[in-house]
């Protein structure tokens, strides 16, 4: 096991996904800036109404887009591996923990089922006005790199985070994709009903 420093967020941050972060009290711009300097990670954790989550993710500072006069900053991070907290620990001004990498298990996906949670969310992102190119993903774990190009709900995320088998991952957000289309199928009929003032146009 190995001891990182914690930054509990209200956002869930997925293996490949970048993120921006303004960072401003002291306790974390203390953590990044050793982070920086040492070129370490640090673990992000889901942090809501039902407490801190167990499962996380490393994140490293890929980018410091501003540094302000009183010591904030603004930093892109990456998702790097997911981890495990065995146990809390403390002695610093942040939340420190012993931790334990989180690893797949089982067979590594089937082509069909890339290709269906690739076409579900080229499918959200065509009813979104969204620009559908650059969606084909390129490493071991498709699910990750798919769910990190839509906007999802953190507990969504963290279901996803904490699955450990890429198919099972996929089949999820396939399925989630599917939801999340027809909500946006609805919405666009709803507008388009309110257009004719809520009566259907007769055709001739």
């Amino acid at each position: 096991m190995e001891e990182i420093g914690l930054f509990p967020l209200g956002i869930v941050l997925l293996p490949t996904e970048r993120v921006p972060l303004h960072i401003f009290e002291p306790r974390y711009r203390e953590l990044i800036g050793e982070c920086l300097d040492d070129d370490l990670e640090f673990g992000l954790l889901l942090a809501d109404d039902d407490g801190l989550r167990a499962v996380g993710t490393r994140a490293a500072v890929v980018d410091v887009l501003e540094r302000f006069d009183d010591g904030r900053l603004n930093i892109v991070v990456e998702g790097r591996e997911r981890f495990r907290v065995r146990e809390l620990t403390g002695g610093r001004s942040f939340q420190t923990a012993a931790v334990e990498p989180v690893a797949d298990e089982g067979d590594a996906p089937q082509e069909a089922e890339v290709e269906r949670a690739l076409m579900q969310l080229r499918r959200v992102a065509e009813l979104a006005g969204a620009d559908a190119d650059e969606l084909e993903p390129t490493g071991d774990t498709p699910s990750f790199e798919l769910a990190a190009k839509v906007e999802l709900a953190p507990g969504l995320k963290q279901e996803l985070l904490e699955l450990t088998s890429e198919p099972d991952r996929l089949r999820t957000l396939a399925r989630l994709l599917e939801g999340a289309a027809r909500a946006l199928e609805r919405r666009e009929e709803i507008t388009r009903v309110a257009a004719t003032n809520g009566h259907a146009r007769r055709r001739a």
